[in-house]
């Protein structure tokens, strides 16, 4: 999206959550459920945004149940991790991804392939004091059928924009499936006339015929209410602290930043299809880095966040030097 059309839009959606939020406005209680609606975008962002280009726009909405609420996961949760709380979560995303020109059609075959990627994820998040436990499995579909073409172009005719012009050369339709692990450590490091310094590593490994990788990473924060929850929440790939949490004072807001590596083993968005040979597809990069900082900010049951994330090349070729992104996330409670 460009940065005209991405604005109203991110706009329109804080405002629906917001209204959701002043509605329900007390403090988050652990027995609640929590629905967030997020958007990340290379024109969502702090700095000079970009007209469609690598990683153009995800949009998730998630669902994650109160703490304990669902009896069954409670029971796997404790008997997989131990002691803690268990939360289920749901989420529906859709990623897109576009060359860096729009315009060429057909596509600069040396550059990334369009490609769309829809997936409905359930999963456990599991909470000790000091542990944030994540299992998570995605099903869904990458090609044509993930409606990139029809979301993207369609919003462009709303708008008046131009249409982008190559998606009919995208990476083929099959079925996706993924799997992720992943563990948060917070580790409270000093407090200073009540304002805290924490810090967040983790560690994650994900597998099947979407995005196979590894990840360690670690995000500092510094603010008040820190326990309230791990991290802002992120489309993966990322440093993802999800979307629980508990507001432990009636104002819970932090700074942080963050880094992560990542070992990429196969991307079917730069890889191509796993089951076709003529496909597009391009010679990804296997070590792909992340810095990341940015604001969250809880109050009346009601959690925002920014992310502002600058991201490594992911392929040979890329002419964006440091490519990026923002990523907005409301979330409310019920």
């Amino acid at each position: 999206m460009r940065p005209t059309a991405a604005f109203p839009f991110v706009a329109a959606l804080a405002a629906s959550l917001a209204a959701g939020g002043a509605a329900h406005a007390q403090a988050a209680s652990p027995s609640d459920s929590i629905w967030t609606l997020q958007v990340e975008n290379d024109a969502v962002s702090t700095l000079k945004g970009t007209s469609d280009e690598y990683y153009t726009s995800g949009l998730r909405l998630g669902w994650t149940s109160g703490a304990d609420a669902v009896e069954f996961a409670s029971s796997v949760g404790h008997a997989v991790w131990g002691d803690g709380t268990t939360r289920v979560s749901l989420e529906l995303s859709q990623s897109l991804f576009t060359p860096r020109d729009t315009q060429l059609d057909p596509p600069d075959p040396a550059d990334r392939p369009y490609a769309g990627v829809l997936l409905l994820t359930g999963g456990l998040v599991h909470d000790s004091a000091t542990t944030r436990d994540v299992a998570a499995l995605s099903l869904g579909v990458v090609g044509p059928a993930a409606l990139g073409e029809i979301v993207q172009n369609g919003f462009h005719s709303i708008i008046g924009d131009t249409s982008n012009r190559g998606w009919h050369f995208q990476v083929q339709d099959q079925p996706a499936v993924n799997l992720l692990f992943q563990r948060t450590w917070r580790l409270p490091v000093t407090n200073i006339g009540g304002v805290e310094i924490d810090a967040l590593p983790s560690a994650a490994i994900a597998g099947g015929d979407v995005r196979d990788y590894v990840q360690f990473g670690a995000v500092a924060r510094i603010g008040q209410g820190l326990n309230s929850d791990f991290g802002p929440a992120r489309i993966v790939p990322g440093l993802n602290g999800t979307d629980a949490y508990t507001a432990t004072a009636p104002l819970v807001w932090y700074g942080f930043a963050g880094v992560d590596g990542q070992a990429v083993a196969y991307d079917v968005t730069l890889d191509g299809s796993t089951f076709r040979d003529r496909t597009p597809s391009v010679h990804r990069i296997w070590d792909v880095g992340e810095f990341e900082a940015g604001l969250a900010v809880i109050l009346y049951g009601v959690r925002v966040s920014y992310t502002q994330t600058w991201q490594t090349q992911e392929f040979r070729g890329a002419r964006s030097g440091l490519f990026n992104f923002g990523s907005l996330a409301m979330s409310v409670t019920f």
